[in-house]
């Protein structure tokens, strides 16, 4: 493990090719995976694209809670089959399809060696297997298309993935009780319940710092009256705690929001991507007795920290306004900063260019754009 995979390439090649990616992998993906190659420390990877398009342990974990206790289930597009494990300790049996052949031999040895005999590999297509069988309707599926076309272009609409959900719906819809399918975070929500007219919930699942993907939970059973009443939940994974915000887009439609400016000494709210993504904007505001900057500026602030907040809080330095003398001496207090803008006419990084700062160090620099068109620079520590 010590060795450089690169230098280990350029001696030893194709000699050691599949030696070579196991040492790759494991110092690639070693934090995302950390559960399973400490329960599985003889763990194979099939190649490091198997590794870059797996599913992390934190997310895996999630999805596993969504499926019922002593449930017969389906991953249809299993692929490393991380989802796969998770879930063999929550259902008692777990069907793992994988299309690829090299992933599939790998999926059956991994799974032997974790002692999942609960996990049954099947190499194949997810549509012919599903197609052909006959036994009870399963309690679960899930299935997370391929975002590349043919000529390995990225593609977001479900009906360009591959396999194509949409047009598989009525044949889960005659072998599976509920679907949970896996999607980009680029897609728009309200396409994704036009599509799948059969969800229940709806996920948007992330870290602190980033939105990972949305999930769709689909009843074949108990299907909704109206996309309003939907509910829709940011779910944010961290290294200790997982932090869940709720709501539906009736409660958005009709939730109210206080526009201003925030001053020195007030705790400013950035909420985490995930929240952003369930498209809250004004529910947040509400629930936790917020004011907002503007309606697209999705920056909230108080007098005190809010308790249980789900985002990042920091403390007002001073907040300063849009003009030539503050630009040419803000360098002189602030050389080092975190800069960020948020609907402010300027990318961070041309901001930063202009301002003449180094990134980084304790302090953050939010541009924001109030209700007025005013641009105001708002220092926070």
């Amino acid at each position: 493990m010590a060795d450089d995979p690169k230098a280990l390439w350029l001696k030893f090649g194709k000699d050691y090719e599949a030696e070579i990616t196991q040492i790759e992998c494991r110092r690639r993906f070693g934090k995302k995976l950390a559960a399973t190659l400490l329960r599985v420390p003889r763990w194979r990877f099939p190649s490091t694209l198997a590794g870059e398009q797996s599913t992390s342990d934190r997310l895996a974990a999630f999805h596993a809670s969504l499926v019922p206790e002593c449930a017969a289930m389906v991953d249809l597009t299993a692929g490393l089959g991380i989802d796969a494990l998770h879930c063999s300790a929550v259902a008692d049996k777990v069907v793992a399809v994988e299309m690829d052949p090299d992933r599939a031999r790998a999926l059956e040895s991994n799974m032997r060696e974790a002692g999942a005999d609960n996990v049954v590999v099947v190499q194949g297509d997810c549509r012919e297997w599903l197609a052909h069988y006959d036994g009870e309707r399963l309690d679960m599926a899930f299935v997370d298309p391929a975002r590349r076309d043919a000529a390995g272009g990225r593609v977001f609409a479900l009906s360009d993935c591959e396999p194509d959900v949409v047009a598989m719906l009525p044949l889960l819809r005659e072998k599976c009780h509920r679907v949970v399918v896996k999607m980009s975070p680029m897609l728009d929500i309200s396409s994704v319940l036009e599509a799948l007219p059969a969800c229940v919930r709806i996920f948007s699942l992330g870290t602190p710092t980033e939105c990972k993907e949305l999930l769709a939970l689909l009843d074949f059973d108990h299907e909704p009256k109206t996309a309003d009443e939907i509910a829709i939940e940011a779910v944010t994974v961290g290294p200790d705690t997982t932090h869940t915000f709720r709501c539906t887009r009736a409660e958005e439609l009709v939730a109210d929001a206080v526009y201003g400016v925030p001053r020195a000494g007030d705790t400013v709210c950035e909420p985490y991507p995930a929240v952003m993504k369930a498209g809250a904007v004004r529910m947040v505001a509400q629930r936790y007795g917020l004011q907002k900057v503007a309606p697209n500026t999705h920056v909230y602030f108080s007098a005190t920290p809010a308790p249980a907040f789900p985002g990042e809080q920091r403390r007002v330095v001073e907040v300063l306004p849009w003009a030539s003398k503050v630009l040419k001496r803000f360098r002189n207090k602030y050389p080092r900063i975190q800069v960020a803008a948020r609907n402010f006419g300027m990318s961070a990084d041309a901001l930063r260019k202009k301002l003449d700062v180094a990134d980084g160090g304790t302090m953050r620099l939010l541009a924001v754009t109030d209700i007025s068109g005013e641009r105001h620079l708002i220092v926070l520590e």
